[in-house]
Order: C-alpha cells, then sequence, then structure tokens
C-alpha cells in the first residue's frame, strides 16, 4: 500500500461525537430555561477535573444547582434522550446514587475510558470554561464582560459588542522517509526516553502547511515534503486545535536544533515504534528505551496508525 493512503485508523478521543450539541438553542432563553428543569449538569472543579464512573462522565440534577440557569453556566448540548446538558465550574459532588463508585479524573488523565459522548461533553465544557477564566475583560478596550449565548460568548453589557471563544491552532506532524521510518522528537524540558511527534502553533498569515514546513526546519532542520493532513483534535490546554499531517524528509539530512526547543531527535523503525507501543506511554513506570504519548492524544493516535500500516 502506498504511504499517500495512510489514515487514521481510529478517531481520536477528544474529537468523538456522541451529543447533539443544539447550537441553535444557544440564543433561545426560553428554551434553554424550560429545559433547565429535567436537565444534566457537569460539574468541572477548578483543576478541570470531572467525575467517572463505569466509562462515563458523572452528570448531576441541574435543578438541584437553582431553578434556572445561573450567568457562569455553559450549555453543552442535547443528550440522546432529549435533556439538555449543561456544564458549571465548581466543587465535585458525589453521585446521587451511593451504589456507584467515581473517581476524580483530569482531562489529561482520562486515556480512552470514556464513552463517546462524555468525551465530547468533557472536552467541550474545559474549553469553554477556561476561556471564560481568561476573558472576564475585553480584548477589544479591557471592559468588563458576562457571559451571553449560553455560554457561547461574552459581552459589553454597554455597548453590545460580543466576543466568542477564541481557539489556537497548531499543526502536529509525524515526519517519516516514505517507508519503514519515522523522526521521533524529545523536548529539552521532558524527561529522558519521553519522545513523540513535531508541533507547533500557526502563525499569522500562514497556512497548515507551512506551518508544518517551518515548524519541522525550525526545530530539527529537516526539509518536508509531500505534507498530507490526516485529521485533527481539540486540545484544550487551554484553547488548542490540534491538526494533524504526515510529511516525508530524508534520512540522510544531519539534524539540527536550532530554537532550542527539541533536545534530541532520531529515526525510529516501524518495529522499533510497535515494541514501544506495546510496552509503555508517558504515564508507565516500564523500563522501556522509548515512551510515548498517552491514548488521550492526537499524537499518539497518528503513532499507532503509521505503526499499523503496511
Amino acid at each position: 500500500m502506498a504511504i499517500a493512503d495512510f489514515q487514521l485508523r481510529n478517531v481520536p478521543l477528544l474529537s468523538r461525537v456522541g451529543a447533539d450539541r443544539a447550537d441553535q438553542l444557544r440564543t433561545d432563553v426560553e428554551a434553554a430555561t424550560a429545559g433547565w428543569a429535567d436537565a444534566a449538569l457537569l460539574r468541572v472543579d477548578s483543576r478541570s477535573q470531572v467525575l467517572i464512573a463505569d466509562g462515563r462522565v458523572v452528570l448531576g440534577a441541574a435543578a438541584k444547582l437553582a431553578d434556572k440557569p445561573p450567568p457562569e453556566a455553559v450549555f453543552l448540548g442535547r443528550l440522546d434522550d432529549g435533556r439538555h446538558v449543561w456544564a458549571i465550574r465548581g466543587a465535585l459532588e458525589a453521585p446521587e446514587d451511593p451504589g456507584v463508585r467515581a473517581e476524580v479524573v483530569n482531562l489529561r488523565g482520562l486515556g480512552s475510558i470514556l464513552d463517546d459522548t462524555s468525551s465530547q461533553l468533557v472536552s467541550c465544557a474545559v474549553a469553554l470554561l477556561n476561556w471564560h477564566d481568561s476573558a472576564r475583560f475585553s480584548s477589544v478596550d479591557g471592559s468588563p464582560t458576562r457571559p451571553a449565548r449560553a455560554g457561547w460568548a461574552r459581552v459589553n453589557p454597554v455597548t453590545g459588542h460580543e466576543e466568542f471563544p477564541r481557539i489556537d491552532p497548531a499543526v502536529i506532524c509525524l515526519v517519516h522517509d516514505g517507508g519503514d521510518r519515522a523522526v521521533l522528537a524529545r523536548q529539552a524540558v521532558w524527561p529522558e526516553r519521553m519522545f513523540s511527534l513535531l508541533a507547533g502553533f500557526v502563525e499569522a498569515g500562514e497556512s497548515f502547511e507551512g506551518c508544518v514546513a517551518r515548524e519541522i526546519r525550525e526545530e530539527i532542520g529537516l526539509t518536508v515534503r509531500d505534507v498530507r493532513y490526516l485529521g485533527s483534535q481539540p486540545w484544550p490546554f487551554p484553547r488548542s486545535l490540534m491538526v494533524g499531517f504526515h510529511a516525508v524528509a530524508d534520512p540522510g539530512e544531519d539534524f539540527s536544533f536550532n530554537d532550542g526547543e527539541i533536545a534530541e531527535a532520531a529515526w525510529f523503525t516501524r518495529d522499533e515504534v510497535r515494541t514501544a507501543l506495546a510496552a509503555a506511554d508517558w504515564s508507565s513506570s516500564a523500563d522501556s528505551k522509548l515512551l510515548l504519548p498517552g491514548s488521550i492524544s492526537i499524537a499518539r493516535v497518528i503513532i499507532e496508525s503509521w505503526a499499523a500500516f503496511d
């Protein structure tokens, strides 16, 4: 099979869709208020942690919080059973059913334990709440703003000017030789043996493909060609969208670490990567010479897909 046919084998965890965003309800105050009575509520604490039980995020009853949506609540959409679901920043509360055993989990530590609906809800909630935490004053004139559109905007109450959640696009790329070898790199701030793909933020006036070429050249000194799109994933730390690619480079070209961000990079064979995937990830204490990202990241999905490609 030609490398041009390479594609992701699985949808990244945080890209999965399991609930209707029901965006038409964000400006319908009457409908939002009416749906609140039976709505589900996702609590996210100050460390962006949530409660998980049996592979699902724990949802409480919104009506127990207030008799209508409070200003700081954000509307996440509509569940399969028709209930609205909202999120709020606040202390976590034990499940209403005492027989349910729940654990506190940070989004980065979710791994692949969540179903699609829960993955979508948690990713969306963390992204929106993080934005509200940092957008209490207008980026235009510094005026105080308040939530609007069920949490999907903030508005200047004097001028009526609306501001919307900001997304910072970044590229992430698997560089390979068109055959059996791929480049993995370690950032200077990472422990020994911890490797991943190369990534960077898109600059003003720059295309995704242009960003891939520039970042690879700046970080490890290689020139890439045949840049091809693979997929994307929201990454709410605090507000990124990771856009995945693969590209071809010449293994005979020397590495050069020009910006100080990358400490080392190397070409690894497909068998070496397969061994590392089977052994451990970043959270593991296994004695592996190569530790790769955990399953929550698009980096892991891209690496797994390349390792399985024939």
